[in-house]
């Protein structure tokens, strides 16, 4: 018999979270307890905030149901594992619709997983190569682990840094917010020696130390982090305005498009967007094109002609890859 109350409390909310309905009788076998512990144990759970529901009949039932917030959760090695792996392979890409929340939650499981099953995380996925990854540069998960840490406890933040023309240097950093293009993660912080605001490329930094010095956060330039990005990119590269008009509502086009290039306006008989990118014009047509459906480029022209283009050879391959 389990005599270690918390023990078979952990064990106890660890069945339950299988997505199915537990009679009484086979939890107290299961348990190697008495149908009265179980019960009790049930109403112990409900007092932390887990929700569960029980069913009548003869032997009785019980099953975890969604509740108004989120209890924490029991995961097994395997489940750990598998969950640690997925967030890893996922942030280290940078790919699209993996934002600074899953990074937090990568940072927060890492921190917590056991020695053992840490190093089996990072021999699976030294083992393990995507057939597909984002076009932007790879990150190491641990940069962004230990970025997403700082970020949240409000700790100084220390590395090297490579700038575009290869310098290097050291920055001591307040890292105030992670933010995902899509293509790219990217650091706003304030650099404590030059005084002012920056954003870093997370691909171009090394060494990431978090200092264990906390600052009181600062007021985001323009507000918005990702604002701030977004004209602090503008003012280092070459960009250009674009205007597409879709055959689909602005909430269709909306869901499909990257929010960094803005939001789409209804019109008649659809919504059009417009924004200024420093995207390559070969990029933002694809991107168009996995939209979903019918549209057309109204600037600038350089965009037209590479859609026109695309939209040619893709036909000529429709039509030779026919079968006889």
């Amino acid at each position: 018999m389990t005599t270690d109350t918390p023990a078979r409390l952990l064990q106890l909310l660890s069945l339950l979270q299988t997505p199915r309905e537990w009679p009484g009788g086979e939890l107290a076998e299961r348990l190697s307890v008495s149908r009265r512990t179980v019960r009790r144990d049930i109403d112990r759970l409900r007092e932390l905030g887990y929700p569960v529901q029980a069913t009548k009949g003869s032997d009785g039932g019980y099953r975890l149901v969604a509740g108004k917030a989120m209890p924490p959760l029991v995961l097994d090695d395997e489940e750990a594992v598998a969950i640690a792996v997925g967030l890893r392979a996922g942030a280290g890409h940078a790919v699209e619709g993996v934002d600074e929340a899953s990074v937090r939650a990568l940072a927060k499981l890492e921190q917590v997983l056991p020695s053992r099953l840490r190093h089996r995380v990072s021999t699976l996925q030294a083992a393990t190569t995507p057939l597909t990854s984002g076009d932007g540069a790879s990150i190491a998960p641990e940069t962004l682990t230990v970025m997403a840490s700082t970020v949240a406890g409000r700790e100084r933040l220390r590395f090297a840094y490579r700038a575009k023309d290869g310098t290097e240097s050291r920055r001591l950093t307040e890292p105030y917010r992670l933010v995902s293009t899509g293509r790219r993660w990217y650091l706003v912080a304030y650099d404590l020696e030059r005084e002012d605001w920056r954003t870093f490329r997370v691909d171009r930094v090394r060494e990431p130390f978090a200092t264990g010095v906390r600052f009181a956060p600062r007021e985001v330039p323009k507000g918005d982090p990702a604002e701030y990005l977004r004209q602090s990119i503008q003012r280092r590269q070459e960009t250009y305005e674009f205007d597409v008009a879709f055959a689909a509502p602005a909430e269709y086009v909306a869901g499909r498009m990257p929010a960094w290039f803005g939001s789409p306006v209804e019109q008649e008989g659809g919504c059009s967007l417009r924004g200024v990118t420093g995207d390559p014009v070969e990029w933002l047509a694809v991107r168009l094109a996995m939209v979903g459906c019918e549209f057309s480029v109204r600037g600038p022209g350089e965009l037209v002609d590479c859609v026109r283009e695309l939209g040619g050879r893709m036909a000529r391959a429709g039509a030779t890859g026919r079968p006889h």
